[in-house]
């Protein structure tokens, strides 16, 4: 029993419809990613756990306020344009640049059989992540991709069939990338992550 056969929900069926990304199913799928680190390196990836967790439930808290209203992530970040209190969308921009590393980590990886992990999330890292972060979060990111496993033991912890793992792995990644597009284009559209 591979990761993917853990997943609770895969990126590659969360549905993105009209009026936006289905928030209980991506959730669901975001959850099951801060699970990947641990077969990356639990320890080392312990605040980028941490901090993906927190932004899971930021969201989490604000669709439980009214689960109908809130059925997309769209929604939600629309509800909060004038307020205030953006706490939900700023959750979920964080979640998202946090997504966007992973899966440019992942994707590089998976693209060349030869790349070690700790390449691709370094380089990942300086594409994404980086220019968010403080002088202070900086070496806790860099001493994490360090902490990367040999690209052989992650995909090993990831499932016995390694042809399975590859196709698995690069559908759940296509489904992540179409969703952190859609994301990306929809707080770009309104400037929500202005101030954030």
């Amino acid at each position: 029993m591979g990761y993917f056969d853990t997943l609770p929900q895969s990126f590659a069926d969360v549905a993105i419809r009209d009026d936006g990304v289905e928030t209980v199913k991506f959730l669901a799928a975001a959850e099951g990613l801060v699970d990947l680190f641990d077969a990356i390196n639990p320890l080392a990836f312990k605040p980028v756990k941490s901090d993906m967790t927190g932004n899971i439930t930021k969201v989490r808290t604000k669709y439980a306020t009214d689960p109908a209203a809130f059925d997309t992530l769209q929604k939600i970040v629309l509800s909060e344009a004038n307020q205030k209190d953006k706490t939900a969308t700023q959750g979920l921009l964080w979640l998202k640049r946090g997504l966007e590393f992973t899966a440019k980590a992942l994707r590089r990886n998976l693209n060349d059989a030869k790349e070690e992990l700790a390449v691709s999330f370094t380089e990942a890292y300086g594409q994404t992540l980086r220019a968010f972060h403080s002088m202070f979060v900086r070496p806790v990111f860099a001493l994490a991709m360090k902490a990367c496993p040999y690209r052989k033991d992650f995909y090993a912890n990831l499932g016995d069939d390694q042809a399975q793992v590859q196709v698995l792995l690069g559908e759940w990644l296509a489904g992540l990338e179409k969703i952190i597009d859609n994301l990306n284009a929809f707080y770009a559209s309104g400037k929500y992550d202005k101030g954030l």
